[in-house]
């Protein structure tokens, strides 16, 4: 079993939006978990393989992005994009949950071919992680034909994600809701794609079909890229307690106001973000940090708040073992402080004021995968292994 102490650390994010800042300066990881945390003590007398110092940085879980339309491997059919996951981890993103594999070249739409094309996706990130991020593939689309009898063969070879639902030829909540309660039954999670239209092909959704047809998470609240009007905004965050995702390819007036709104209401815990690429807007390596901004910085949520959103809040609602700092949880964790230049003095601040801040260590597993990040801004205070 491999050790780790990883030492002086100024801040440690949780990831737990009901205790946003962990006490202490010290972790220990032992065998890809995290084992202690606490003050110097909790390493006294541990031997070590490997030691980590933050020197003064932050320390937090490694990031999720909640809304990918993966293909297979590290490559982009949308933009033609080679490396978009690793360039997401260089932007802290250790935990990357499909959306759909819509973006397929010549994507099967009958039954036996969606089902195969989720089975073969979810097993190909099983065998070969991009750049070692956890990517959960194979998120089935939902067409007509569809049995419960494939919702229990695809659960029998893995598969636990329904792709958001309005991609494929389902689209209405009457054809909808009844595979949604199969999924549910054989312990999926599904999404369902709110707002207009944004590829060919797919539908806009409102707020009344999302109710009616219960999924776990509301696709891009703010729109991907079209969002849902205010009103259905409120519907929907009045009337069901479905997550709530904000993704990067969406609606900045819209996210400034699902933001804004949930902190009035006490539900900052049921927002996740995602990037929602590739797509039409582009890849955005930093989308997951950016986000963390701009609800930050403009939306008035605390920096350390705004971390949990991508990360403890997405694996609560998607039942992983990550995403949080906490004993018996998989050391995903990202290492980063305030970037040079900035006025903020930690990274909690950066995000506070707007800027992006710098990371030095992304790790998965306990596992250092990146030791300077090639996307973000130098650290004033860069974490070492020693």
């Amino acid at each position: 079993m491999a050790t780790i102490i990883i030492k002086n650390i100024g801040d440690i994010l949780s990831g737990n939006i009901a205790k946003p800042v962990a006490e202490g300066n010290t972790i220990v990881v032992v065998d890809g978990k995290i084992s202690a945390i606490g003050g110097e003590e909790v390493a006294a007398g541990v031997k070590a393989d490997k030691v980590i110092d933050a020197a003064g940085a932050t320390v937090a879980p490694g990031l999720f992005d909640t809304h990918v339309h993966v293909s297979v491997g590290d490559y982009g059919h949308r933009q033609k994009a080679v490396g978009f996951i690793e360039a997401e981890l260089n932007g802290g993103v250790t935990t990357v949950i499909s959306a759909g594999e819509c973006h397929m070249p010549g994507r099967p739409k009958d039954p036996v071919g969606t089902k195969c094309m989720a089975i073969f996706t979810h097993k190909s990130f099983e065998n070969a992680r991009p750049a070692g991020v956890k990517v959960h593939g194979g998120a089935v689309i939902l067409e007509k034909g569809l049995t419960e009898k494939d919702f229990e063969e695809m659960k029998e070879q893995g598969l636990w994600i329904v792709g958001e639902v309005g991609l494929g030829s389902v689209k209405q909540p009457e054809d909808a809701a009844p595979m949604v309660e199969w999924a549910h039954k054989n312990g999926f999670k599904v999404q369902m794609h709110t707002g207009g239209t944004s590829i060919p092909g797919s539908s806009t959704v409102t707020a009344e079909q999302v109710m009616a047809t219960k999924p776990d998470v509301i696709s891009h609240i703010n729109g991907g890229p079209t969002a849902v009007p205010l009103h259905e905004v409120d519907k929907l965050m009045d009337e069901t307690d479905f997550a709530m995702e904000i993704v990067q390819c969406g609606n900045p007036k819209v996210t400034d106001y699902v933001a804004r709104r949930a902190t009035e209401k006490g539900q900052l815990g049921r927002i996740i973000f995602g990037n929602d690429a590739p797509s039409g807007t582009g890849i955005i390596p930093l989308g997951i940090l950016r986000n963390i901004c701009q609800v930050s910085s403009v939306s008035g949520v605390p920096g350390a708040t705004a971390v949990c959103m991508a990360t403890g809040n997405a694996a609560k609602v998607y039942g992983l073992n990550t995403g949080m700092i906490e004993v018996g949880r998989e050391a995903d964790l990202l290492f980063m402080d305030a970037p040079m230049g900035s006025v903020a003095t930690t990274a909690a601040e950066a995000f506070e004021c707007g800027d992006i801040p710098g990371i030095s260590i992304v790790m998965i597993d306990g596992e250092v995968k990146v030791t300077k990040s090639k996307n973000t801004p130098p650290c004033k205070r860069a974490a070492k292994v020693i």
